[in-house]
């Protein structure tokens, strides 16, 4: 039986390929003497017992250790846990290293955040069957980055998502679609990738409780209850997924950073200092990428992990700091009531486009001081690229909190932000 037996006639083959516990597999690669098998975690601010857990080792998670635990109590649970600082620099160059093996099997990579991309690999036939091709990623990661990883291997990207999830660390799932009323259909709602607690209680007080029951359930119910996206969410009950794998190359539809406060934020003051470095750097990420943004998205978590999500659409298309900033504290002074504490925020630029392409239009004032500030821009952008990020700062950016970190490009960074993918594409080799 030849490769080419394996893949459907018509119809795809996707792989999803899930990095395990990648920040502490990559410092358990680099220095293996230090941290091999042994309970670590990577948190952002390790001489804070209050600082958060980011990602913690399959050693540390068998111990009870979280995501989201602050330090303080994960140290109670394991005393001998290895602490260490994040390095998003060395998280960044293995991210490319990963995705590069997965370009040699297909051009069609799409990364989903630093750790995970989707593969579709309906045209690489000569590299043998889909099994064995995941099998061969899977081996070459491990031996040539001594890192684990899980792959799911599917019709389509749902169905490889949750197959990767399936088998951790180091496993491998074939999904069909006729294996989907016998592996999921008995799961709760909330199993399904993409709905969340909100979605699956909504579906819960419907009686609809397992997926088995969505994947039947009746059409005019779920449009009257959940819209159009009522059809999307029965379709994926059923394992239907029609979306298909996008190259890396192409354009980001959003830029963000959040921060995590080293404790409870309840002056509004110090909230804006921050928001100000947040939209500082995603302003810079924005013109390094030459795109504008109409769009700004502030997310907000208090203690209890209660999180909003709230945004503004503007006028016009924006590069500047000064609007972006001047819009994320609109946000934050408008929905979010001065006095109740902080301990995460975010800043997103969405409504991307390419800046040539970009028409924007200027009252008289604008016109005006439109070019003193692009040219502002430009030159403020030299400066940093050359000296780095802290050569010019404003008064406001000055401050001992994890928001000031972001500007060091190795201690910060977020699971979702590719501009390294994008700076260095996949099917270039790197620069000596």
């Amino acid at each position: 039986m030849t490769a080419h037996s394996h893949y459907p006639k018509q119809g795809r083959v996707i792989l999803h390929i899930d990095m395990n516990a990648f920040y502490c597999s990559v410092h358990e690669a680099v220095e293996p003497e230090l941290y091999k098998g042994k309970p670590l975690a990577v948190a952002g601010s390790v001489e804070l017992r209050r600082g958060i857990i980011v990602t913690s080792s399959y050693a540390a998670r068998n111990l009870g250790i979280k995501t989201g635990m602050q330090v303080r109590q994960a140290l109670k649970l394991c005393p001998d846990l290895i602490l260490i600082r994040p390095d998003f620099d060395l998280y960044r160059d293995f991210s490319r290293r990963f995705m590069q093996i997965a370009y040699s099997y297909s051009p069609l990579v799409e990364s989903m955040s630093i750790d995970e991309c989707f593969v579709d690999i309906t045209g690489s036939k000569q590299f043998g069957t889909p099994l064995e091709i995941a099998s061969q990623i899977q081996e070459r990661i491990a031996m040539e980055l001594r890192l684990p990883c899980s792959i799911g291997v599917a019709p389509n990207k749902l169905l490889a998502k949750m197959g990767s999830d399936m088998k951790k660390p180091n496993g491998i799932s074939v999904i069909r679609l006729r294996d989907v009323p016998t592996v999921f259909w008995d799961k709760p709602c909330q199993y399904l990738y993409g709905i969340g607690r909100k979605t699956a209680d909504k579906l819960t007080r419907l009686g609809i409780l397992t997926l088995g029951q969505l994947a039947k359930a009746d059409d005019a119910l779920l449009l009257k209850h959940f819209g159009i996206v009522g059809a999307h969410l029965k379709l994926s009950a059923n394992g239907i997924d029609h979306s298909s794998v996008n190259p890396e190359h192409e354009q980001s539809k959003s830029i963000g950073h959040t921060t995590t406060l080293p404790r409870d934020y309840t002056d509004r003051t110090e909230v804006h200092r921050v928001l100000l470095n947040l939209a500082d750097q995603v302003a810079r990420r924005l013109r390094r990428q030459e795109l504008m943004t109409q769009t700004v998205v502030v997310t907000i978590r208090d203690p209890e992990m209660r999180t909003i999500t709230r945004s503004l659409t503007l006028q016009a298309p924006t590069e500047h700091l000064d609007d972006i900033y001047r819009t994320a504290c609109q946000l934050y002074d408008h929905h979010w009531e001065e006095g109740n504490p902080v301990r995460l925020l975010g800043v997103t630029l969405q409504s991307l486009s390419a800046r040539e392409e970009t028409y924007v239009q200027l009252d008289l004032f604008d016109y005006e001081k439109q070019p003193k500030k692009e040219n502002l821009n430009r030159i403020m952008d030299g400066l940093r690229d050359k000296f780095g990020e802290n050569a010019i700062l404003t008064a406001g950016m000055l401050s001992n909190d994890p928001s000031a970190m972001i500007r060091n490009h190795k201690a910060r960074g977020t699971s979702l932000q590719m501009d390294h993918l994008r700076n260095n594409p996949l099917h270039k080799d790197e620069e000596k």
